[in-house]
């Protein structure tokens, strides 16, 4: 229960930075800025922030500096998902149980909505790094701004792969590469961000960022699992569609038993990388766990 509380605290904090951001004024473009609300204020889990303020925790206590970075990356991880939902990519109805954006609103909508989101995310850094007087932090704040901007470059690479091979053989390389980086940059970039803003060592950043890799690998086998056995009212997205549209996923390409087995050795390495840290990094082992486990 201790877990689970810590982790409710911390979505509770992130849903009310998030608000800060939402545009509310009366304007021409209202309604683009209330389809943008309507999937950045959702019950997502908000792992990417969360994973982020958490490995800043690791080294110092002034978590809120992180928070500019923290909502930036949700709102990022949710233009993916607005877009990944749409007719062209997945073509997908639903999203955390209800209608997915352009179901909501419109396609042209959903499209610019993403887009919005995408481009607010830069906006709030860019204010952040020039409202910011620590010379070093600024550097930092640079810094974990490339490593976002190339997490993003490499989720759209593999989002592509995704697209680009459905319904089609795909190797195990190329499976790899896609859940990598499709679903794991995000998750690696929250983690290495969060450490770089704390001004972690390069030894110490190394090593969580091989956490984070794993855990983010770990994500994406889990959603492949679910995608063919979960509950779809717990899941808020129906059950099967992958198979359906003849997606090679770590479920179809191997079987779902092995992909059990590759999840849950991947979940223990995962928390091996963070044995060093002994009980600082409790909550970070915990989270490895909550992806292993969950049920949406």
């Amino acid at each position: 229960m201790e877990f689970k509380q810590e982790l409710k605290d911390y979505v509770d904090i992130v849903n009310s930075e998030i608000v800060k951001y939402i545009k509310k004024e009366k304007c021409p473009e209202e309604i683009l800025n209330t389809s943008m609300e309507y999937s950045l204020i959702s019950s997502a889990k908000r792992l990417r922030p969360i994973l982020m303020i958490s490995s800043y925790k690791l080294f110092k206590k002034d978590y809120e500096k992180v928070f500019p970075f923290a909502i930036a990356m949700e709102m990022i991880h949710n233009f993916s998902l607005i877009h990944d939902d749409m007719p062209c990519i997945d073509n997908d109805d639903f999203r955390h149980g209800k209608p997915a954006n352009h179901k909501k609103f419109s396609e042209s909508t959903a499209l610019l909505a993403g887009d919005g989101l995408l481009n607010m995310a830069y906006m709030i850094i860019s204010q952040d790094i020039l409202n910011c007087k620590d010379d070093l932090l600024k550097e930092k704040k640079i810094i974990a701004l490339s490593e976002l901007a190339a997490a993003v470059d490499r989720m759209i690479a593999g989002e592509y792969i995704d697209t680009e091979f459905e319904g089609k053989e795909i190797s195990s390389e190329y499976l790899e590469y896609m859940c990598k980086n499709k679903t794991g940059e995000l998750i690696k970039a929250s983690v290495k961000i969060g450490a770089i803003l704390a001004n972690a060592k390069r030894e110490e950043i190394k090593c969580l960022d091989s956490y984070a890799e794993k855990i983010g690998f770990a994500f994406q086998i889990k959603d492949d699992i679910l995608s063919e056995i979960g509950d779809e009212k717990v899941l808020g997205k129906p059950v099967g569609n992958d198979r359906e549209k003849h997606k090679v996923t770590f479920v179809t390409k191997y079987g779902l038993e092995t992909a059990k087995e590759i999840l849950n050795d991947t979940i223990e390495k995962s928390i091996n990388e963070l044995e060093k840290y002994g009980d600082k990094a409790e909550f970070l082992k915990e989270l490895a766990l909550y992806i292993k486990n969950r049920e949406k």
